[in-house]
């Protein structure tokens, strides 16, 4: 299969369920949303690691859990098999080098004070796979990662074993949509999930 060919289905994938935006206004988020507590935010085992800037997701998601930690809503954990909800980030890039091997989402001790709190964390051995597809290899190889060319977050119900299996129940796909200090898709989360509430209380 040609380099053109998979890069299409691959965006097919990507956009299917963003192809009609009034559908996306009218969809409510479920009450395991509204009523979560804990997050966990990976970077997406689907994103290969980039071989020009392979520090790239993890540092969008380390933006993410700085914007959930303003917020305040939610308390970011690191273990995905405690969290209520999973977020999964990836930097935008449409066709890019890329070094795989070892797990993606394996971290060491975090302990970052900040203005909203301190993230104390610590991951030891291999974190839980996230899909059942996900690889464990730790050999490096290079590739190519194909998608789209905007930022992705997505979020997925927690408290199961792949998490990443099922389908987002929330996916929010722009340019810079991860970018600090505003993270736009973590603005979004917000909003969508105000106008969820707000739904909610209007409800006979």
């Amino acid at each position: 299969m040609s380099l053109r060919v998979c890069a299409i289905l691959t965006l097919v994938f990507f956009l299917a369920p963003l192809a009609n935006p009034k559908d996306k206004n009218k969809n409510v988020l479920p009450e395991y949303v509204l009523s979560a507590r804990t997050v966990a935010v990976i970077e997406n085992p689907n994103s290969k690691v980039p071989l020009l800037n392979p520090a790239e997701n993890r540092v969008a998601q380390e933006d993410v859990e700085k914007a959930l930690m303003k917020w305040g809503r939610f308390t970011p954990v690191i273990d995905i098999s405690t969290a209520d909800l999973v977020i999964a980030v990836r930097r935008g890039r449409m066709v890019n080098p890329t070094v795989g091997g070892g797990a993606a989402n394996d971290r060491p001790v975090i302990i970052q004070p900040g203005e909203d709190g301190i993230r104390i964390g610590a991951q030891r051995g291999n974190p839980p796979a996230a899909t059942s597809g996900q690889s464990q290899d730790p050999s490096p190889r290079r590739g190519m990662d194909i998608g789209p060319s905007d930022d992705m977050l997505e979020v997925y119900r927690g408290g199961v074993e792949y998490p990443l299996d099922d389908s987002p129940v929330w996916r929010f796909l722009g340019h810079n949509a991860l970018r600090p200090p505003t993270v736009p898709a973590v603005t979004a989360f917000r909003k969508a999930i105000e106008e969820a509430e707000k739904q909610k209380k209007h409800k006979p």
